[in-house]
């Protein structure tokens, strides 16, 4: 299983390089910070790390970068806020709030209910034309976006009682990012969605402000939530993309080389996280269950799928961008 000292202990030279190198050494480099709000075992995480390996190794010394996971500069929405008005460098966000945030609606694609298959799927797709086309969107929002990544398929944590068919989701105080797309879901199915900053969901489990999560495992192990949730149904029904941000200001000082090197690296961090995404979600589920979770499956997963599958299409009528990676998903 993928752990902090596990990742510690085996990161590479060139992240070693990047950020832990004395300051002599990485002076003539451009300062770059880059703040996510997840833990460090989080694949939002990887993200951050394999990009500034790959910068490192593709332009040596050229960027001398700090890394500030664990929300220590603010939570998702603010750190997207700060990306747009310039105050921060480079931001690795949830591509949920994105919509919410700049207006453009594109980045809901990804989590359209059941489209994107697996681990393997979403990679073709945020590296093919169509993911491209998305990233470039967000040109028109002040932001240059350089990685879109699935960090984590989204299950079902329970706390009370285990959900084992579609019925069971009835009622059900169930936690959500509070943006359109999630609310449509998790009402179509049945649940009582309650919008709740991602840092409070412990606390709401734990004293039954909450009912439930649609989570996925890097956060269950990452937040610590098995210690206060014990029913984990796998449902897989979107994955969690997470998105690495530039901000307009920082891009427009770069040079046309340190402009290619840093798509490329952004390109790079895709299948770097990807590769370390899927290995932890199934690793991840064994721990689970030797922490004492009971990990689930859902007996009527295709009810499920078919009761939200008509927003597919109520959704690609909003965007022709998100018409465009639903027919590639196909």
């Amino acid at each position: 299983m993928i752990t902090r000292r596990h990742l510690l202990q085996t990161s590479t030279a060139a992240v070693a390089g990047t950020l832990m190198a004395p300051h002599v050494a990485r002076a003539a480099g451009k300062s770059m910070k880059i703040a996510h709000a997840a833990n460090e075992v989080h694949p939002g995480h990887i993200l951050a790390t394999s990009f500034a390996a790959a910068l490192e190794e593709l332009m040596p010394g050229g960027f001398n970068i700090n890394i500030f996971p664990n929300r220590q500069l603010g939570d998702d929405k603010q750190l997207l806020e700060s990306t747009v008005a310039g105050s921060m460098d480079v931001t690795a966000v949830s591509g949920v709030l994105i919509p919410l945030v700049t207006g453009r609606q594109a980045m809901n694609a990804w989590q359209l209910p059941f489209l994107v298959r697996d681990y393997d799927h979403f990679g073709e797709l945020a590296l093919g034309p169509v993911g491209q086309k998305i990233q470039d969107d967000l040109r028109a929002a002040g932001l240059i976006s350089l990685a879109t990544a699935d960090t984590g398929q989204r299950n079902f944590l329970s706390i009370k009682d285990p959900v084992t068919s579609l019925d069971d989701l009835s009622g059900l105080k169930t936690r959500i990012v509070p943006v359109p797309l999630h609310k449509q879901i998790w009402e179509t199915l049945g649940t009582a969605p309650v919008g709740l900053p991602y840092g409070e969901i412990y606390g709401a489990l734990e004293t039954g402000v909450l009912d439930a999560v649609e989570i996925n495992v890097s956060s269950m192990l990452g937040e610590n939530l098995w210690e206060v949730g014990k029913n984990f149904t796998l449902t897989g029904h979107y994955p969690w993309h997470m998105t690495t941000i530039m901000s307009e200001r920082y891009w427009n000082d770069l040079n046309d080389e340190e402009k290619a090197v840093v798509n490329e690296a952004g390109r790079r961090s895709v299948s770097a996280t990807l590769d370390y995404a899927k290995t932890q979600d199934a690793e991840g589920r064994e721990t689970l269950k030797s922490k004492g979770v009971e990990v689930l499956e859902l007996s009527d997963l295709d009810a499920m799928r078919a009761k939200v599958s008509a927003m597919t299409t109520e959704w690609a009528a909003k965007d022709p961008l998100i018409a465009e990676l639903v027919a590639a998903a196909g």
